[in-house]
């Protein structure tokens, strides 16, 4: 299940080292080569809430081998793809796999694991869910750079193929079969809450996506804006719905699981953080210092290991060091963010120290993540477990599409402000950047801070 969860989040940035061969290639606009990247994301986004309630509808381990067998043949149709239009379109079906697939995981792992057995199970997830961005970023880089037989970029969707029918061969054998008595199955889908809330991600996606390069026009602001008038309509039908004894897309148990709301600031916050670490030092790599896509691909690789890493070992730390785990990981990722900013302001590579900055901010940001999402899970009952698994993969995806464009829009605004290029002028940016991220980052220590006090 991880496997396909990784590969899954691989492909959100992948492409983006791809982009570039892409472009020359299929002869692409800039237009359309901004939505081979984007509509993976755009479709994957809006539609993880309806995935989660088809799989409680219809069985999770049904519909698990659905969105993993649609995603390996739109990974496959990408790949053999001879033009922009096919492109575009079969990414928007291979995000659309991508979110079927995804909220099954966490849905399985709440209902077949239980106590020490989940929370391992929660951080071998949490592990994979936050390292797939930098995990894609080294991918891509190798597999574009390696231009296998003389293929280019296809490789990047292609490598799926293999991997996606090994794992549906492996999970049809392994997974549980569907317990067709389980109550969640007569829920029905809430139509009506799954349009207005598809509605509203949209509004909210398409211009956090497109934004930046189009120049933030006016479309981009009233977008925006209509989505959270959409999403206040989306509640509002969702409480009377509660209220009249229906199925609301997103229990009213969820979201009255203590801590549950402050969980969900925290990984909006520390998915925000990572995207824009991941996306503005990547332009600052390749565009300011001059770096191969492989180059910069492998320069993320110590903060993706020691994200994992730690992921997979916090629960075995000290019980005297648990409760400073959440507010001291924001720190240490504000701490690293700072310094990353300071080791290369002047232009330079930042040597040695910049891999140690590296390092802080991985195991900073992984001790804001893991034990956020564990602990949040772990009150969460088998009979809830669709609903959370919806809500916390929306909340970090959005997280993820809020990250790029706010911090990508800073660092990219004091560049042209400076009205320079160069390794200096992406420096100059880029440190101003990184002190943002560093007080989004703190922003996560003072409610780790709030919720210690209780």
């Amino acid at each position: 299940m991880l496997t396909a969860q990784f590969m899954a989040l691989l492909d959100v940035f992948i492409v983006n080292v791809a982009a570039p061969t892409i472009r020359v290639e299929l002869h692409a606009s800039g237009a359309g080569l901004q939505l081979v990247i984007a509509g993976y994301t755009i479709s994957y986004a809006v539609l993880l809430i309806t995935g989660a309630r088809l799989g409680e509808r219809l069985g999770h381990r049904r519909v698990f081998l659905a969105g993993l067998a649609v995603f390996t043949a739109a990974s496959l149709a990408c790949g053999l793809s001879q033009s922009t239009g096919q492109l575009i379109a079969f990414r928007l079906v291979q995000g659309a796999g991508s979110a079927v697939l995804i909220p099954q995981v966490l849905s399985l792992i709440q209902r077949n694991f239980t106590g020490e057995a989940r929370m391992k199970a929660l951080g071998a997830y949490s592990a994979v869910l936050a390292t797939g961005a930098a995990a894609g970023q080294v991918v891509g880089g190798v597999l574009v750079s390696a231009d296998l037989f003389g293929t280019g970029w296809r490789p990047v969707f292609l490598v799926n193929v293999p991997v996606g029918v090994v794992l549906l061969f492996l999970a049809a054998r392994v997974l549980p079969r569907d317990d067709r008595s389980e109550p969640g199955r007569a829920r029905g889908l809430d139509l009506p809450g799954l349009v207005l809330l598809g509605a509203a991600v949209s509004l909210f996606t398409v211009p956090l996506v497109l934004g930046e390069q189009e120049g933030w026009p006016l479309w981009t602001w009233l977008s925006l804006g209509a989505s959270a008038v959409v999403f206040a309509l989306f509640c509002g039908f969702e409480a009377r719905l509660a209220r009249r004894g229906g199925a609301p897309l997103i229990s009213p148990r969820v979201l009255r699981v203590p801590g549950m709301g402050l969980a969900v600031f925290r990984l909006g916050v520390v998915m925000a953080v990572n995207s824009g670490f991941l996306f503005v030092l990547s332009l600052h790599l390749q565009g300011g210092l001059g770096y191969s896509a492989l180059r910069a691909g492998l320069t993320f690789g110590p903060s993706a290991m020691v994200f994992g890493v730690i992921g997979l070992t916090w629960r075995k730390w000290p019980a005297a060091l648990q409760r400073a785990l959440i507010p001291g990981g924001f720190a240490l990722a504000a701490v690293s963010c700072v310094a990353v900013g300071l080791l290369l302001r002047d232009g330079g590579d930042g040597g040695m120290w910049l891999y140690v900055a590296f390092v802080g901010g991985g195991a900073g940001l992984s001790l804001g993540f893991s034990p956020t999402l564990t602990r949040a899970l772990a009150t969460v009952g088998p009979q809830d477990a669709a609903d959370a698994s919806g809500l916390l993969a929306t909340v970090t995806q959005l997280g993820q599409l809020t990250g790029v464009a706010v911090f990508g829009a800073i660092f990219l605004g004091g560049i042209e402000s400076q009205g320079a290029s160069g390794a200096y002028s992406s420096a100059d940016a880029l440190l101003v950047c990184f002190y943002a991220l560093a007080a989004a980052a703190a922003l996560g220590a003072v409610s780790g801070l709030v919720r210690m006090r209780r």
